[in-house]
């Protein structure tokens, strides 16, 4: 499992990397009114492969701790692209993200409880989802 999760993380990141690519052949997501908040879209291809790396170090540390729900929240993250830019469903996006904070919040939990260090490594992780969150509400709230 030390090794399976980090190359799951991968995986998901690939996934999830394959939906946006509907971004630029798809002008729904870029007639949009979006938050003015909303960041450029280079942020996110920098913003999260970052993350995705956090992420893949913490799995490795901490895969006998946390697994199961681990491997939900990769679920949930790979599925959020392919609902909001391949089925235009901004709504159902938004309740997955929600879904994806709360798994990821028990498991900072869990994490706080086995290391400082990688608390604060994976806390990014939470704070980039909150911040995607609000701009997938502006969204909804917006369109």
């Amino acid at each position: 499992m030390k090794y399976l999760l980090p190359f799951l993380v991968i995986v998901t990141s690939v996934i999830g990397s394959l939906a946006n690519i509907y971004i630029n052949s798809d002008d729904w997501y870029s007639s949009l009114s979006k938050s003015p908040l909303n960041p450029p879209s280079f942020v996110f291809g920098i913003v999260w492969p970052i993350l995705y790396a956090l992420m893949a170090f913490i799995a490795y540390k901490l895969a006998h701790k946390i697994a199961p729900i681990f491997i939900m929240q990769l679920v949930l993250n790979a599925a959020w692209s392919w609902i909001f830019f391949y089925f235009h469903a901004p709504f159902i996006a938004l309740f997955d993200i929600g879904l994806l904070i709360y798994l990821n919040q028990r498991i900072l939990m869990i994490i706080k409880t086995e290391s400082r260090t990688l608390y604060f490594l994976y806390l990014p992780y939470i704070l980039w989802l909150s911040f995607a969150a609000f701009l997938n509400a502006s969204i909804v709230f917006l369109n």
